[in-house]
């Protein structure tokens, strides 16, 4: 398998090493904007051959990556402490559209990691041309993380015991299918001692944790770019899983030409079968406002 990864920053060098340590990729294909730093990235990694499964790595234009089987998009600048996701809109769309450009006429499903990520899946599936379903956003998958560590810590649970989803806007209107959640196959709102009333701090706590950890050290990479890594390694592997990426919406639920996050099945052929969660009328109430808010910001790169 041949794997391209755009922008070598924080998130983009740690996603870099996953594919050679699962054995996935055969060929590594890196690309930064700052000179010189795909090759001494490849430099690096390739040093460290005798650790992981034979593959090659070496540094190439965005052009070179066409024929990957699969291209994670990292570039683009990051957040600061006082802005939204949404703040980061106007600049890492300009990038993400001359990526799309160069990547336009390729084979390869394409993953954006990239904020605001769910418009940013929107402007590169238009402008590289790819079908909605093989352009993927890393979406809800990092929330839904975060949500199943802080009701696992709560619980004192096992997170990977608990199953829940995040679905809309990976940002301030994203909304918890708390009605759809369970802890070992027992409803969540039927747990022993689960009080509802925790909910909206819990959402909260889950909707703030990026701020909170730009807020101390100036960015987020290692969960991302564990997310980023495990979502590659099931869509190269072609497994068949249950992901709450993003992506251009088809008519599940009613949305059509907004991306944001639902659950399809997630395999080689990229993000298809959309499919509807389990939610009560308030959760599809908010992830309808979500869906307003994503078209607003879409709506506002118009020239």
């Amino acid at each position: 398998m041949k794997v391209g990864i755009i922008g070598l920053g924080w998130v983009g060098s740690g996603v870099a090493i996953s594919p050679l340590h699962s054995g996935i990729a055969t060929e590594l294909l890196l690309n930064d904007v700052r000179e010189g730093v795909a090759d001494a990235e490849a430099m690096d990694l390739s040093q460290g051959a005798p650790f992981y499964p034979t593959a090659r790595v070496r540094a190439t234009s965005v052009e070179g990556m066409k024929d990957a089987d699969a291209v994670v998009i990292c570039a683009g600048r990051g957040g600061k402490p006082s802005e939204s996701r949404l703040d980061l809109l106007r600049d890492n769309a300009s990038i993400m559209r001359n990526i799309g450009r160069q990547l336009a006429g390729g084979r390869s499903i394409l993953i954006g990691v990239a904020n605001p990520v769910d418009v940013l899946t929107r402007v590169l599936q238009e402008v590289a041309g790819r079908p909605p379903s093989r352009v993927l956003g890393t979406g809800t998958m990092l929330d839904t993380a975060r949500l199943r560590h802080v009701l696992g810590g709560g619980l004192h649970i096992d997170s990977r015991s608990i199953h829940g989803a995040v679905v809309g806007e990976h940002g301030d209107s994203e909304v918890v299918l708390w009605s759809g959640a369970r802890v070992g196959g027992r409803a969540l709102r039927q747990w022993p001692g689960w009080d509802r009333s925790r909910e909206p701090a819990l959402a909260g706590e889950v909707r703030r944790a990026a701020y909170e950890i730009i807020r101390r050290r100036g960015a987020t990479n290692h969960a991302i770019g564990l997310v980023t890594a495990a979502l590659l390694r099931w869509v190269l592997r072609g497994e068949r899983r249950k992901l709450t990426v993003s992506r251009v919406q088809e008519g599940a639920l009613g949305f059509r030409k907004v991306a944001l996050s639902l659950p399809p099945v997630v395999d080689r052929d990229g993000a298809v079968e959309v499919l509807s969660p389990e939610m009560d009328d308030g959760e599809l109430a908010g992830l309808r406002q979500s869906a307003d808010v994503l078209q607003k910001s879409w709506a506002s790169l118009a020239p």
